[in-house]
């Protein structure tokens, strides 16, 4: 998949706000805001159940990383996520 197709499909779900569970959560990590080396998708299956999270790191911006990208796309479909979450900018670690 295309890194625009990949990025407009997650803006579009997030865009959405909040629908109930399951819940997928996006957050970016970087050793400063202008590059996130690392992506935490973090899924909830349903209210008060203990939260999944899986990391993916990259030499560069993961937030164009098209294997990235594209990985967190499939994440989100395979979980049948009702919600997804995007913490805004990057968390620096």
């Amino acid at each position: 998949m295309h890194i625009d197709k990949a990025k407009k499909r997650i803006a579009k779900l997030v865009k959405a706000g909040f629908k109930g569970y399951p819940q997928i959560a996006i957050v970016y990590f970087g050793k400063s805001a202008d590059c996130a080396t690392e992506v935490a998708v973090q899924f909830t299956l349903e209210e008060g159940a203990e939260m999944m999270e899986e990391r993916f790191s990259s030499e560069t911006d993961a937030r164009e990383s098209e294997v990235i990208q594209t990985a967190l796309v499939k994440i989100i479909e395979r979980a049948n996520a009702t919600s997804v979450i995007e913490a805004a900018g990057v968390s620096i670690l």
